[in-house]
């Protein structure tokens, strides 16, 4: 499964992007934001904008742990 390595609002903050900012310069829209609320990675295009207001990579964002459908041992 997909999951954020950092804490994604946190870094927006840290970069001077705060809810306030991001909603009057229109930067990611409420769905997107909603979605970094719950954990949920979000779209391709999403995450483009993400990597160009932190200056990172996606790999810096998010990582692949596998979970129990690709666990081995219960074959």
């Amino acid at each position: 499964m997909l999951r954020y390595k950092v804490d994604v609002l946190k870094e927006l903050k840290d970069a001077g992007y705060n809810p306030g900012k991001i909603r009057r310069e229109v930067l990611l829209s409420e769905s997107t934001m909603s979605a970094i609320r719950r954990g949920v990675i979000v779209r391709p295009d999403s995450l483009d904008k993400l990597c160009g207001l932190l200056g990172c990579q996606p790999g810096m964002l998010i990582e692949w742990v596998p979970d129990k459908k690709y666990d081995k041992k219960d074959e």
